[in-house]
């Protein structure tokens, strides 16, 4: 009774594995993929993708400016004793605003799209 049972099982997993493990065929006429083109000449790579940290060590007291184009968005000051707190410029005129913590409420996105 058992050697029927293997069988039976045997029988009825074999064809899906043999099928889950063959590759369907492919279409006719395909083509490899050209290579991708060049940037255009006038094109930079962006470095400033990433924030540049400067940190200050004042005693116990540690300074961590957050700069992007050069441009201080970001301060946070940990203290000797205590939780750390931010100074955050949200609309870049260099007037920064005291946050205990990074998200206290939403916060709309204020990307720069267009400088001039």
């Amino acid at each position: 009774m058992r050697r029927v049972f293997v069988l039976i099982l045997l029988a009825l997993t074999a064809p899906p594995l043999y099928a889950a493990s063959s590759q369907p065929p492919l279409p006719k006429g395909l083509q490899p993929l050209p290579a991708p083109p060049a940037p255009p000449p006038g094109a930079k790579k962006s470095t400033d993708a990433a924030p540049q940290v400067t940190i200050i060590k004042r005693g116990a007291q540690k300074i961590e400016e957050y700069r992007i184009h050069g441009r201080l968005y970001m301060i946070k000051v940990t203290p000797a004793h205590g939780k750390p707190y931010y100074l955050v410029d949200r609309e870049g005129k260099g007037q920064f605003t005291r946050l205990d913590t990074l998200n206290p409420h939403i916060s709309v996105p204020q990307w720069v799209l267009f400088e001039f």
